[in-house]
């Protein structure tokens, strides 16, 4: 529970997260990289309107996300979704405890768009704000429809990190592992473009990879002590085997199936390994690449040893504005002075 007092006109505190005694809703935005996001939810685990403005088909041509291009996208978009918002959970201003935006990590450019526009919602209608960090808001998606509570390991994979986190409590955690090098998400999106997949090309290669034998290759998989990882090894494993065909046909499916496989298998010791030595007996995945369906499914395999495991559902996976509701909810370690500046790397 927090008391925040930055009101600009009543200065009255207002108190938000579970032990309010009331109903908290608090609208979120979320314009951290190629999504303007815009969500409304209920003491951090009902969503009453989630709208996300995607610009996937305009980042397709150039392989890969243009930050001006994608800021420029994010202030046509941000008025659209935040009216839309509204209109889905039918609610006013007024109806609204307190605006949250993501603070960062992300691309400065797309950040100051979400982020200035809560702030003003803030200010205009003399209600609380709420700066949420975009990494705490991807583990609070698990929050989202279910009664999930801590302690818990939680495996965080994007495009930008991977992470192992000890979740304490709600706003206790601690990172114990992660990448030295690429994260998982960037390393997909590598060898795909290695292969000649079009972007995203995460989505494509796990698709092809279902088709494919995961054992065709043996990749290497580096050794690196604790919970850590590297991936910039497979990557290169991947581009020396492209290059062993010399021209010829890719077995493509085989190849991504491969790699694929490498990735999980990594990604699934090491969490086990955290799960057996903190004592804890649930287990969450988050970010971008949890929708990732090999990835998921070795993870929820620890169900079979007696393990809680949850994931949240495949569209609050990938940015959106209702994780950060529920962050700013649940969450005590949030920036809630609206003079609080965006940031680019966590």
């Amino acid at each position: 529970m927090k008391m925040i007092k930055n009101t600009l006109f009543s200065q009255k505190p207002v108190t938000i997260g579970p032990e309010s005694g009331y109903d908290n809703y608090i609208m979120a935005i979320e314009s951290s990289c190629d999504e303007t996001a815009c969500a409304i939810v209920k003491n951090g685990r009902e969503v009453i309107s989630n709208v996300v403005a995607s610009q996937i088909k305009t980042h397709a041509q150039y392989g890969g996300v243009i930050p001006e291009i994608a800021a420029r996208e994010h202030l046509e978009a941000i008025n659209v979704v935040i009216d839309e918002a509204f209109k889905q959970a039918d609610m006013k201003p007024n109806d609204i405890t307190a605006f949250a935006g993501t603070v960062g990590p992300g691309l400065v450019g797309c950040l100051l768009v979400g982020l200035n526009a809560a702030k003003t919602l803030a200010l205009v209608h003399d209600k609380p704000f709420i700066g949420v960090n975009h990494l705490n808001a991807h583990l609070c998606g698990n929050y989202i429809d279910t009664d999930l509570k801590p302690p818990y390991i939680a495996l965080l994979v994007s495009g930008g990190h991977t992470q192992i986190i000890d979740v304490k409590s709600y706003s206790e955690q601690k990172i114990i592992g992660e990448t030295f090098d690429d994260a998982v998400g960037e390393a997909y999106d590598k060898v795909a473009r290695l292969i000649g997949l079009p972007y995203p090309g995460g989505p494509v290669l796990d698709k092809l990879a279902r088709e494919g034998n995961p054992f065709a290759f043996k990749l290497p998989e580096a050794k690196v002590d604790g919970y850590n990882f590297s991936f910039s090894g497979l990557k290169t494993a991947v581009l020396r085997l492209v290059k062993s065909f010399n021209g010829k046909e890719l077995p493509i499916n085989d190849i991504c199936a491969s790699f694929q496989e490498c990735v999980s298998s990594t990604l699934f010791k090491k969490v086990k390994k955290a799960l057996l030595e903190s004592g804890y007996n649930q287990v969450v995945i988050a970010g971008g690449v949890a929708a990732n369906s090999e990835i998921r499914k070795k993870i929820f395999s620890l169900e079979n040893e007696g393990y809680k495991v949850n994931a949240p559902a495949m569209k609050y996976c990938t940015d959106n504005a209702a994780m950060v509701a529920s962050c700013a909810y649940f969450n005590t370690n949030t920036f809630d002075d609206v003079d609080v500046e965006v940031f680019s790397r966590a």
